[in-house]
């Protein structure tokens, strides 16, 4: 169909061109036969053209195939460096979720023994100084000097009304 349609441009083509002129010429089946064959020659060469086009577009599709793959490669590469990453800020947050719970542990251990020292050092200056009082008085008293002494008070208190009075603020008359 196509070899008719462009035989028929081919003719009229050429019957504008030579009427127009004004000058008749004959057509000849050795004439048309000739331009058949131009005709399926270029027609040859159109269609190599064609298939060497065709050809360049598959290159062309292979190439963006293969960039595309690179691109997938890239992609695969970019999510496997993401999860390192994530996994990385995972094990470095429970790395400090343990060092804050091991500082934790240890201010509270250090507080604790703070308190318990504190506390002991109180206890023990307490218990001394009563343990202190206790061996005082008891040395005081084993001399009897005491006992003498406020015995000697309350004989002056007897001439001195102002040591009468203190002597019996602190009840000791």
């Amino acid at each position: 169909m196509k070899k008719f349609l462009s035989f028929l441009v081919f003719l009229i083509g050429f019957w504008t061109f030579s009427y127009g002129e004004g000058s008749y010429i004959k057509i000849t089946n050795e004439m048309i036969y000739q331009k058949l064959i131009e005709i399926e020659k270029r027609q040859v060469i159109f269609e190599e053209r064609f298939k060497q086009i065709d050809r360049r577009f598959e290159q062309i599709d292979k190439r963006f195939e293969q960039i595309d793959k690179r691109f997938e490669d890239i992609n695969k590469r970019f999510e496997q460096i993401n999860k390192r990453i994530d996994d990385l800020r995972e094990d470095m947050n429970k790395r400090f979720e343990q060092m804050f719970t091991f500082l934790w542990i240890i201010t509270g251990i250090f507080t604790t023994l703070t308190l318990g020292v504190i506390g002991f050092a109180f206890w023990d200056r307490r218990t001394i100084i009563k343990k202190a009082k206790e061996e005082a008085i008891e040395e005081i008293e084993k001399e009897g000097r005491l006992k003498d002494l406020i015995e000697a008070l309350r004989e002056l208190a007897k001439k001195d009304p102002e040591l009468a009075k203190i002597l019996k603020n602190y009840n000791l008359m």
